[in-house]
């Protein structure tokens, strides 16, 4: 019998919950969620997911995890994260804006936005400009703006875009021209897209009322995705409406969108599910959409591709002219990996298994308050639970590890690891989807 990825992935969800340890029966199937790279250290690369987060050093070879209680998040997961050269690392969680400045060992909430209780909901920074950062907030029934910092994200100054009734969810800054912003936001008019063409100084406000998706119920959640590296007038969205996620093109700069990934038809084509976040290529014609279960490659006058792989998760962040993807290893047996040809093969980079406990200094919080966590949490990933009897330290760029030994199934005191939910994998694999069934 076939299985659709959704069907699969519940079933292992369900699994987990019954078979996992408690604290982690909770928080949900363990998987990654979002990829980031060190500006200017392609060496250095950090791995959001739904138990934390996991940092590699040397390129891949070893990975080490940050457990979220040292992150400060609780229950807001950042959507992205942004990692600057000088080694800050940063991320809007939609509660806090926070920080670390030693590559992941110590975190603090962003004061500024902290003592506003103030909610951060997007974090950009240009490439251009790295000294330049901007923050959106995003508070229901709160005052909220947009702010800025010239100093990297140090200190942070009110613009002119603020309200006490709008929420503002994002804003990216476009690559070719780093005065066009956009900020997508909630008002009580309507769904809008702000745009400025000279850093925030003046605004255009531009009404967004998809009127094709208000037949039974009035849109919502807006997002900025993203702009193309060639064409400020460029741009992607997603919207909300009767419980179905679209993502939006928009070529003219935000006053008109279109809709290229949408609801299935009769046949389940399309996007039925919710859209995880998107990558797009150098020349702006190629997007591919991540949702929680699959992933899809747009081509700009082509159709629309439903990829064999990954399956179960997706997210995707392009470096070059390569693709760095999550993926679902309870489903297709790897966590991250690369692809070089547009997603039609994947070099994989690591499973949950192989992930180490963290190799932070002692003293710091993701040591002193991860490492004690360990021994219940690695099998939940099917982790080495065993600790090093002495302090880590952090392994050389140049010096890969072994891979940890796998731990039995019954080293856990009663509790069947997550590991063993492996054994499941055949069961739950089906045919592919027919890579191009899919379309616009």
């Amino acid at each position: 019998m076939r299985l659709p990825p959704s069907v699969r992935y519940a079933l292992v969800l369900t699994s987990l919950a019954l078979r996992a340890p408690p604290a982690l029966a909770h928080a949900g199937l363990p998987e990654t969620s979002n990829v980031t790279v060190r500006r200017g250290h392609p060496e250095d690369l950090f791995v959001g997911t739904t138990f934390g987060a996991v940092v590699s050093r040397d390129s891949g070879k070893t990975w080490r995890w940050i457990c979220p209680q040292a992150m400060l998040y609780g229950g807001w997961r950042p959507e992205s994260f942004l990692w600057q050269a000088h080694g800050e690392l940063l991320a809007a969680t939609g509660a806090s804006l926070i920080r670390s400045r030693d590559g992941g060992c110590t975190w603090e909430a962003h004061p500024f936005f902290s003592s506003r209780n103030l909610w951060p909901s997007g974090l950009e920074s240009p490439a251009s400009t790295p000294s330049r950062a901007w923050v959106t907030t995003a508070r229901a029934a709160a005052p909220n703006g947009l702010f800025r910092s010239d100093d990297g994200g140090e200190t942070f100054t009110e613009t002119s875009l603020k309200s006490t009734t709008d929420v503002y969810t994002a804003v990216k800054v476009a690559p070719s021209d780093p005065r066009r912003l956009y900020v997508s936001a909630s008002t009580p008019k309507g769904l809008r897209i702000f745009r400025s063409d000279n850093e925030g100084s003046t605004w255009e406000e531009i009404p967004q009322p998809f009127p094709e998706y208000s037949v039974d119920s009035r849109p919502y959640d807006l997002l900025i995705l993203r702009i193309a590296e060639n064409d400020p007038d460029h741009l992607w969205a997603r919207v909300t409406a009767q419980g179905w996620t679209y993502l939006l093109e928009s070529k003219d700069g935000g006053h008109t969108f279109q809709s290229v990934l949408h609801p299935p038809n009769q046949d389940h084509d399309g996007l039925d599910e919710y859209l995880v976040g998107i990558e797009v290529s150098a020349d702006g014609r190629t997007v591919w959409a991540a949702t929680y279960t699959r992933f899809f490659r747009i081509r700009d006058g082509g159709p629309t591709t439903l990829l064999s792989l990954p399956e179960g998760n997706a997210c995707a962040d392009r470096q070059g002219d390569a693709l760095l993807v999550c993926g679902s290893t309870w489903v297709h047996d790897w966590a991250l990996a690369r692809t070089r040809d547009e997603g039609d093969t994947y070099e994989p980079l690591f499973s949950l298994p192989h992930i180490l406990p963290s190799a932070c200094p002692a003293g710091t919080p993701t040591q002193d308050v991860c490492r004690p966590l360990w021994p219940q949490f690695a099998p939940s990933i099917g982790a080495d639970p065993t600790l090093p009897p002495e302090e880590p330290v952090e392994v050389d760029a140049g010096t890969p590890e072994a891979p940890p030994k796998k731990s039995g199934c019954s080293s856990t005191g009663g509790l069947v690891p997550t590991a063993c939910l492996l054994t499941l994998t055949p069961l739950l694999r089906s045919r592919r989807r027919d890579p191009e069934s899919s379309r616009r």
